[in-house]
């Protein structure tokens, strides 16, 4: 089956259109702040320009440093036609009539006619049922007025205390915490983390692109998630989805930002309440695809994952490790920053489980801001000892250390704001005692 697909991905490839000359960003139909032609591993950014495709400027990110694969093609896409591509068929039920009648036949019977408006007449003669005088059990106050809810027997199985209705009003719901499921919870998800791990060593297999380039995609998609404001989960189930696609499958080059693309899409639809549109999607990628090729290409990585779409990651394991061992918000910050940085680079943290990833961060910032070791509940919840966690430590903790000097630097502006207590501006401490 993979291998149909990739057929497809191939003859799909003629399709792609390459705005622009040099690796810049198309200047008339409005600057986008794109990214510049992959040399010598390094990546020329073109600064932002006023948008004239909307009413309303918009900076509107595009990632053309790895699409350069139909670099100097014209543009081959052409009108499509106004027959629309799909129709809804409804079926009728078996006898019924295919022709909406309009009006009565005309050799109806008087008798009929007299029948149907009197039937019509008495219509607009019914009055609404009066209440029926039952004691009340039971006083509802809305606003300023005062109704009262009838007709309430005490015995009934739909009376409702409205008592419990405004204890928990304040306080928002976390669905981890409950009690009596919160270890089955848990070793639910360490199972699937197993399950929908992708292959560490994916790219050795890959023959058109390469770490950095991956690495410049999920550094766009940290920028695509900060500009529709999307949920951090968002972009750690895109990343997975990407990695797990790219497992399986051969991409070129100028096809890994359509892969990228359909991943956060699928990634949207899963977590948001109100996900971007095709159309959005289409649009950050500066119109190098359309609408039909990103569809085309959600549809071919949903085949690929067998639809297995509810991926655990990092930050899902975050939450159950701040309920068993209360942090303050700036640790909490730290860890996620931490988590993030581990996405850029797939060498060395592809071959981590979820779970360990969000166990070293967790130590790590602990450490930095508050030199609290891993604890024994944590050790009890997670199976896993300081020792075993040693070696994740040590490649985040460098990681930790070279975030100032990497060449994708989304994560750590992203981590600058207020919002985050700017903690990407934490000075990492050089050595870890605790080894």
């Amino acid at each position: 089956m993979f291998t149909q697909m990739a057929s497809e991905m191939r003859d799909e490839n003629q399709e792609n259109v390459q705005p622009g000359k040099n690796g810049a960003a198309l200047g008339a139909a409005g600057g986008r702040v794109v990214l510049g032609v992959l040399q010598n591993n390094r990546v020329a950014r073109v600064q932002p320009q006023r948008s004239s495709r909307q009413q309303q400027p918009q900076q509107v990110l595009g990632l053309q440093g790895i699409n350069d694969e139909n670099y100097g093609k014209a543009a081959a896409g052409k009108a499509g036609s106004k027959q629309p591509a799909f129709t809804i068929h409804v079926d009728e039920p078996d006898g019924a009539s295919r022709k909406r009648p309009t009006a009565l036949k005309k050799n109806a019977s008087q008798e009929n006619l007299l029948e149907l408006t009197s039937a019509v007449t008495s219509l607009g003669q019914r009055r609404p049922l009066a209440p029926i005088p039952i004691e009340c059990s039971m006083d509802v106050s809305f606003g300023a007025s005062c109704a009262t809810l009838q007709c309430l027997a005490l015995d009934s199985p739909m009376v409702l205390d409205m008592s419990i209705a405004h204890e928990g009003e304040d306080k928002p719901v976390n669905a981890n915490e409950v009690p009596d499921y919160a270890a089955d919870i848990h070793a639910y998800i360490r199972e699937m983390e197993i399950k929908c791990k992708p292959k560490a060593g994916y790219m050795k297999k890959q023959p058109d692109i390469t770490n950095n380039m991956r690495a410049i995609l999920v550094d766009w998609l940290v920028e695509v998630g900060e500009e529709y404001k999307l949920q951090n989960e968002t972009l750690y189930l895109a990343v997975n989805y990407i990695d797990r696609f790219l497992s399986s499958m051969s991409v070129l080059r100028g096809k890994l930002q359509l892969v990228g693309t359909a991943a956060m899409l699928l990634a949207s639809k899963f977590e948001e309440i109100y996900p971007p549109e095709v159309a959005e999607f289409v649009y950050i990628t500066d119109d190098t695809y359309t609408k039909k090729q990103v569809l085309k290409m959600e549809h071919l990585v949903l085949k690929v994952l067998s639809f297995d779409l509810a991926a655990p990651t990092i930050q899902q394991f975050f939450t159950q490790y701040f309920m068993h061992q209360h942090v303050s918000p700036k640790v909490e910050s730290l860890c996620m920053y931490l988590g993030e940085l581990s996405l850029i680079d797939a060498d060395p943290f592809l071959k981590y489980l979820p779970s360990v990833l969000a166990s070293a961060a967790f130590v790590l910032a602990n450490y930095t801001l508050s030199c609290v070791p891993w604890t024994e509940p944590l050790v009890q919840l997670t199976g896993y000892t300081f020792q075993d966690l040693k070696p994740c430590i040590v490649d985040l903790h460098r990681t930790f250390i070279g975030a100032a000097t990497h060449q994708q630097q989304s994560v750590r502006e992203k981590y600058k704001s207020a919002k985050y207590h700017a903690v990407s501006l934490i000075d990492p401490p050089e050595t870890f005692t605790l080894f």
